[in-house]
């Protein structure tokens, strides 16, 4: 159950009210105009959830990732390993720092498999960033702990796992750094948007910094006169955005709950017990955002695409090499 089905009256309302406290939609500034700041209510609210040291919104999850990374001081010559099963904007951001990405195969989780982890890792690594691909956790227990004999910091690509968990922790809060998105399709929405939640202060610093065109929005500066404390560029989430996180932030329980419903419904009733079901870790509690099932023979697949259509289920055919 993806956010955008339980767009309604509440967001409405919220939308209405921001128009109603003045109608300022950028996240800085304009005191005397405003009664709120909703970026950083939502960052707030987002940091107190998921039980985290910082929190910064920003224009959507590929800008998550880049601003994670920058924050990291990856650049030209860098190398980041990340994983094959994966969406683009994890490597697009890697490319866009001037790094090289190194991808590591997927395990029975479809995840970052850490068994080929340590092989990959090169002089000129810079970071680890495995992505909680579907709303299922990697193995972060064994992916940490290669991390840790290399001194390297791992960045979670968590832009499809909002709410879900490992070892009891949230998804995006067990590495150095962890992103979110918030596009029309993910759990929760705001349209579009992101979120990068930071552990470490330097780190969190930089972030902030960076994805306001290097501002340090220094206390009682105005911005025109504000110092840079980095070169940065705009990643900035406005506040039409930001309301309607804080709506969708609070319905997160809810359409983790429904989801596992459907998710089970899906596996236990409907998915044949001949078709091999994708592994889950463990430690993990998933966002359960996608049921995926291995199906060899071409009229079987097809067969079972109806059916779900039929029940009004979206498919999807992913092709493993």
């Amino acid at each position: 159950m993806p956010g955008f089905e339980l767009i309604g009256e509440e967001e409405r309302a919220a939308l209405n009210e921001l128009m109603d406290e003045g109608g300022v939609l950028f996240a800085h500034g304009f005191g005397p105009m405003r009664k709120r700041y909703h970026v950083r209510e939502l960052e707030a609210a987002f940091r107190d959830k998921l039980g985290a040291n910082d929190a910064l919104c920003v224009s959507s999850g590929t800008a998550a990732i880049k601003v994670a990374l920058k924050s990291l001081g990856v650049t030209y010559g860098d190398e980041v390993i990340t994983q094959c099963f994966n969406f683009i904007a994890t490597v697009e951001a890697i490319v866009d720092c001037g790094a090289t990405p190194v991808i590591a195969g997927s395990d029975e989780t479809l995840n970052m498999d850490p068994t080929q982890l340590e092989g990959l890792i090169t002089k000129k690594t810079k970071a680890i960033m495995p992505v909680h691909m579907l709303g299922v956790p990697a193995r972060m227990n064994e992916i940490k702990a290669i991390a840790k004999k290399y001194k390297l910091p791992v960045i979670e690509d968590a832009c499809e796992a909002v709410g879900a968990k490992y070892n009891g922790q949230y998804a995006g809060t067990l590495g150095d750094a962890g992103v979110f998105s918030f596009d029309f399709g993910k759990t929760i929405t705001t349209g579009e948007g992101g979120l990068v939640i930071l552990q470490n202060a330097e780190m969190a610093e930089k972030s902030r910094w960076y994805h306001d065109h290097g501002h340090m929005n220094l206390e009682g500066i105005p911005r025109g006169l504000d110092r840079a404390g980095i070169t940065g560029f705009n990643y900035r989430m406005s506040e039409l955005n930001a309301v309607v996180g804080k709506v969708q932030l609070a319905k997160l329980d809810y359409i983790l709950e429904e989801s596992e419903k459907r998710f089970k419904i899906l596996c236990d009733g409907v998915i044949a017990p001949a078709f091999k079901k994708r592994a889950i870790p463990a430690e993990a509690e998933p966002a359960f955002d996608t049921v995926i099932f291995e199906v060899k023979d071409k009229n079987l697949r097809d067969s079972a695409i109806a059916l779900l259509s039929d029940m009004g289920f979206g498919t999807k055919i992913y092709l493993m090499l």
